[in-house]
């Protein structure tokens, strides 16, 4: 069944979360982080796939500190500039604490196996890189995250698994971005590090400008595989 609403708690107050549920009564469960454009049809379609292949997918509202409910799509100059208005206004610090209270709640949910990985897109890229290294999440993937060569330092505390899917053109994360990344992260005994050389931001999000087919169903393969493995 999908479509539910769980409320997660914090010390700050309530906020929820879209739930999909797989066919299997226990199952591990995939916390899916969303980008710049709030838990949108996007995220929600994001979340059901995963629980058809078997997870128990949970996307949590992560502006609920800004204006809960927001769902909006990457197809109007308006919403992409309210979508940068929510991107500047978030607190990437609170945002980790409230992945971490997510993680920590649907451990033991109802339907949970006990085992919580951990994907991200965009903005969400970068908040699964510091769920991998903040919180005891058990594995986690990353989507053209930005913004994660400022945090490269917390790698030193990872001691999950963690796959990474750069975007070689990717107009958000530049070069010089990326060369630090493979600098400081090649040789981390739990880091993967996938590059797609052409593939621009974004490129695994169905419907949007630089979508690329065959390079999202590698990359989302690549997550599948690593989830499998990581999760038992």
């Amino acid at each position: 069944m999908s479509g539910e609403r769980l409320t997660i708690k914090t010390p700050d107050g309530d906020f929820t979360a879209y739930v999909a549920r797989p066919a299997a009564q226990t199952a591990p469960v995939i916390v899916v982080i969303q980008e710049i454009f709030g838990v949108n049809q996007v995220m929600r379609d994001l979340a059901d796939s995963y629980a058809a292949q078997g997870y128990l997918a949970i996307c949590p509202d992560l502006f609920w500190r800004i204006q809960p409910g927001i769902d909006i799509t990457d197809q109007s100059e308006a919403e992409w500039k309210r979508a940068f208005e929510l991107f500047n206004a978030f607190d990437v610090e609170t945002g980790v604490q409230d992945i971490a209270a997510v993680v920590a709640q649907v451990r033991d949910m109802a339907g949970s196996n006990g085992k919580v990985g951990a994907v991200g897109y965009c903005l969400g890229g970068l908040l699964a890189f510091l769920t991998a290294t903040r919180t005891d999440a058990d594995a986690a993937v990353s989507y053209y995250g930005v913004g994660i060569e400022k945090y490269l330092a917390e790698s030193e505390k990872l001691n999950r698994p963690l796959m990474l899917h750069i975007a070689g053109q990717d107009g958000f994360v530049p070069r010089e971005a990326q060369a630090l990344i493979h600098q400081e992260l090649d040789n981390h005994t739990q880091i993967q590090i996938h590059d797609y050389p052409g593939r621009d931001h974004a490129f695994a999000r169905q419907g949007g400008e630089h979508f690329d087919g065959p390079d999202a169903a590698l990359a989302n393969q690549r997550s599948l595989d690593f989830f499998k493995g990581a999760l038992v």
